[in-house]
């Protein structure tokens, strides 16, 4: 197996993470994922080395999403959402306690954040990134990355009533 090929398969998976966290369908985030890729090969040649791959790919990813959002399949797709996916309520205590548990609601406390905590949460919880790596991309420092990734996760962890203290 090549350099290239093992990269990508230690990166790929946190791309896809990040991508589906932050567009919350699989096959958008399949292209985009396709998309990184894509460019990431056509620029490597750009790759001058001053951070780590996975922070260039993930920079990357991070414009790659940014013109999704611009695009009008984006705009199509999140007017169908709002207009067609309009949650269901619980008709029971149990699927009250079911949809309090687990990933849907981390997600849903996620997205509540503001935007800094969210992007920083999403790129340490599923891009694996480091916290250098999170300030090198949203070009703050460690320590700021480390102190609001700390707080946002302690008002996650007492949204979600997980206090332990």
């Amino acid at each position: 197996m090549s350099e290239l090929e093992r990269l990508y398969e230690e990166i790929q998976p946190k791309i896809y993470a990040f991508f589906y966290i932050k567009t919350s369908d699989k096959s958008a985030a399949e292209d985009l994922t396709h998309d990184v890729f894509y460019e990431a090969i056509k620029g490597i040649h750009s790759f001058a080395g001053k951070s780590s791959l996975q922070t260039w790919v993930f920079s990357i990813a991070k414009n790659v999403l940014r013109k999704y959002y611009r695009s009008k399949k984006y705009a199509t797709g999140l007017h169908e959402k709002l207009t067609h996916d309009v949650p269901e309520l619980p008709s029971s205590p149990e699927d009250v306690y079911m949809m309090k548990e687990g990933h849907v609601n981390l997600l849903q406390r996620i997205s509540s954040l503001d935007e800094v905590q969210k992007e920083i949460i999403t790129l340490r919880l599923y891009g694996e990134l480091s916290f250098k790596e999170i300030g090198e991309l949203i070009n703050k420092s460690e320590n700021y990355v480390r102190v609001t990734f700390h707080r946002a996760k302690l008002r996650l962890q007492k949204e979600m009533g997980l206090n332990h203290e």
